[in-house]
């Protein structure tokens, strides 16, 4: 002899236990549950073996009208940072350069030997150069996030 299920009886399939899931995920989100309590809560859906055990995990909670979260918050768009460091870069070199050339003048000036090689050049130019095509390179790359965004 057989005896009828009750419905609070019957075991509980994943998807019936993820639906709970996302009631408790939005009884915390509105502040019904701490997250201590909605954590104990989401272990128990998953070791719930019937319906009963489910509706009791959610019995004390209000009625949850059905209405979606809200959206989230719009990702924060970072600025590149390669122009501005580029500048900086680029203020170094020149400011290393200009006091290459400097002192390259003065010592050709008042060395009494008339103009001395232009050894400035040897630092100037291929860190120069380097400076260049990385210029290159980042402009490049900045210009495609712009055509991007």
């Amino acid at each position: 002899m057989s005896h009828p299920v009750r419905p609070e009886d019957m075991r509980v399939s994943d998807a019936e236990r993820e639906v709970v899931r996302q009631l408790l995920h939005r009884a915390h989100a509105e502040g019904s549950l701490d997250l201590a309590e909605f954590d104990e809560r989401v272990v128990a859906v998953w070791q719930a073996k019937t319906r009963g055990e489910l509706a009791a995990l959610t019995a004390d909670l209000p009625q949850v009208v059905d209405r979606p979260l809200p959206p989230p918050p719009p990702p924060v768009r970072v600025k590149p940072r390669g122009p501005s460091a580029m500048k900086v870069l680029t203020t170094i070199w020149l400011s290393v350069s200009s006091l290459n050339f400097a002192l390259w003048l003065l010592v050709s000036i008042l060395g009494g030997r008339g103009w001395v090689h232009p050894w400035f050049l040897w630092v100037a130019l291929p860190s120069g150069a380097v400076l260049g095509v990385v210029w290159l390179l980042v402009g490049r790359d900045h210009g495609r996030d712009r055509a991007r965004g």
